[in-house]
Parts: C-alpha cells; sequence; structure tokens
C-alpha cells in the first residue's frame, strides 16, 4: 500500500484538492471521499504513463 500526502479545502460547497507530489494536476468532489477517489485516479494515472512530460515536486539538500 502507498500512502500518499494531499493538500485539500472546502469551496462553496465543493472539496478540492491535489496531491503534494503533483500539484498541478487539482481536482474536485462533491465529498471528501469523492476528493479522495478522484485523487486515487489522478496518481493512477501519473504512474501509469498515459499522461506524458507529468510534472513533479522535488528536494534538493544544498549545503
Amino acid at each position: 500500500m502507498t500512502v500518499l500526502k494531499y493538500r485539500y479545502w472546502q469551496d462553496e460547497g465543493m472539496w478540492l484538492g491535489y496531491l503534494e507530489e503533483y500539484p498541478d494536476y487539482m481536482t474536485q468532489g462533491e465529498t471528501l471521499e469523492d476528493l479522495q477517489e478522484n485523487l486515487r485516479d489522478i496518481y493512477k494515472d501519473m504512474t501509469s504513463g498515459a499522461i506524458p512530460s507529468v510534472r513533479r515536486v522535488g528536494e534538493l539538500a544544498v549545503a
């Protein structure tokens, strides 16, 4: 099982959010559960190669 961090908020009755690793790909849902399912779908798309040139977030250590 993979555990992913995501950011989410409620706006005008809809739940909005994105996966922290893929912040350019936001989604929404009528309920928090709908949002989570949509985020799972985005993760599947991002990791399957179905979407070309996926932008990601990384960390860089600088001395």
